[in-house]
């Protein structure tokens, strides 16, 4: 009962009491009241993010809405009294900017590929085709089955492919009996390869998206740019955790047969669905040679599929809208810790200068990964990277190693590589709720992943520092 109370009672009684502190009790020279009021609305969505009091997409909302009442210029009329520790208000307009922010629309722009590719039966098909060449060793079977589903989840929300994927192995897993690992092993190599294949793309999974919001100016990295890094961690990835899978869950049965029935639809509108879905992905890997980024790029599958009813109404309903909330929650709420200007005090009242830089970029990204493992990876970009890009701007000595570039990326990677827990992320808790994989077999993988792939994380961003890829 008191863990039920105190699971609502804290994001209201925290926030109220840092906005009753006087403002000089904070420690920070020349603190303003609309940088207290973000500290509140942070330490709200905090405590929101991570007790779930209300749907994690609610709280996205709830910091838009007070952000628009408490520090903009068109808030309740007693937020805007003039005092010399006021501050300066934020544009109501860049508050609600946040919901049609590019990083949204590139998103949409995803989920209208991702369910016409499930309406026409694209996914399933490719993932029938790309499978042949793998054979029927289990083994073999099961790395095939991780490289489609890192492939589909680069473009495609993790949730929905794991559960597509799911779909695809519930035959085979039935040919397994209970005492057989391979079991474990199969179940747990869907959830394993969403996670690790969202990575490769800046549409892959929602904290790539909230990582883009901060690599502007000369710091910006282009689609490309994007998979010219994340595909061969992604490829390095998956090979490591196909070969943990191997060696702890290894299958006893020495043969399997995979069975997707289908055919590919000749319709005009699947034809129409094959070649946009080709045109919109080699568009976005091209944008040095057209001109256009890749969030004009996504607003052309809306454009056709919507013209040709390919998309319907009914199909609208189908989009992950709680998604896009979160985002543009999290948009919202480093919006407010840098235009209030509370972010670069916060960082310049610390002595950051005295610490070594790889010790900041190791910290950062190990925090991240804890948080991820227990609470939604994008509420964890969303909590860290605001502060985070703050952190890197205002520190000359990270330069040498990618400045802010690698310290985001670093936190971003980490991020998607949380998935020790049913609760990390909806793929794991997909896989978990279909019976084949108990907890401390998850954990087992996860912590081991979550390790390794911190560590390549870091060789790779140096290697790719090194030769000019970044930064």
């Amino acid at each position: 009962m008191k863990k039920i109370q105190l699971k609502y009672i804290l994001p209201i009684v925290i926030p109220l009491f840092i906005l009753l502190l006087p403002v000089t009790s904070f420690g920070i020279a020349q603190m303003t009241l609309v940088e207290q009021r973000i500290i509140a609305i942070f330490v709200m969505a905090t405590l929101c993010w991570i007790l779930e009091p209300i749907p994690i997409y609610a709280t996205s909302v709830l910091i838009i809405v007070l952000e628009l009442l408490l520090v903009s210029d068109k808030g309740l009329w007693f937020t805007q009294v003039a005092s010399p520790d006021l501050g300066h208000l934020i544009s109501y307009q860049m508050i609600m900017a946040t919901f049609a922010s590019p990083i949204i629309m590139l998103f949409l722009g995803g989920f209208f590929l991702a369910i016409a590719a499930t309406k026409y039966r694209l996914d399933v098909n490719l993932a029938r085709v790309l499978l042949k060449p793998f054979g029927r060793n289990p083994k073999f079977v099961m790395l095939g089955l991780m490289i489609i589903t890192a492939i589909f989840s680069m473009f495609m929300s993790n949730t929905a492919t794991t559960a597509m994927m799911l779909s695809i192995l519930t035959p085979v897993i039935a040919l397994f009996s209970k005492k057989d690992l391979g079991r474990v092993a199969f179940a747990l190599s869907v959830p394993v390869a969403a996670n690790i294949g969202g990575i490769g793309t800046p549409i892959g999974t929602p904290p790539n998206a909230v990582a883009l919001k901060y690599l502007t100016a000369e710091n910006s990295i282009s689609f490309a740019g994007w998979m010219a890094f994340g595909v061969p961690f992604v490829v390095v990835m998956l090979f490591i955790a196909w070969l943990l899978l191997t060696t702890l869950f290894p299958a006893t049965i020495k043969e399997i047969n995979l069975n997707i029935k289908g055919r590919f639809l000749k319709t005009p509108k699947a034809i129409t669905v094959y070649i946009t879905f080709v045109v919109t992905i080699l568009l976005w890997l091209m944008g040095g040679v057209h001109g256009m980024n890749a969030y004009v790029v996504a607003m052309i599958p809306v454009a056709v599929f919507s013209m040709f009813k390919i998309i319907t109404k009914e199909d609208l309903k189908k989009i992950s809208w709680d998604v896009l909330w979160l985002v543009s929650g999290g948009i919202a709420l480093g919006v407010g810790l840098d235009k209030s200007g509370f972010a670069a005090n916060a960082i310049n009242a610390i002595p950051f200068a005295d610490f070594h830089p790889l010790l900041l970029i190791v910290g950062a990204s190990v925090l991240c990964l804890l948080m991820a493992n227990f609470m939604s990876h994008t509420a964890s970009a969303n909590l860290l990277l605001p502060l985070v890009a703050a952190l890197g701007a205002s520190m000359h000595s990270l330069l040498p190693y990618g400045g802010e570039v690698v310290l985001i990326l670093a936190v971003t990677f980490a991020a998607s590589l949380g998935m020790s827990l049913p609760i990390s992320t909806p793929p794991n808790a997909l896989a978990y709720a279909s019976g084949h994989v108990e907890t401390k077999q998850m954990a087992k993988v996860g912590i081991a992943l979550g390790i390794i792939g911190l560590l390549i994380t870091y060789a790779m961003l140096y290697l790719l520092n090194k030769i000019s890829f970044i930064g």
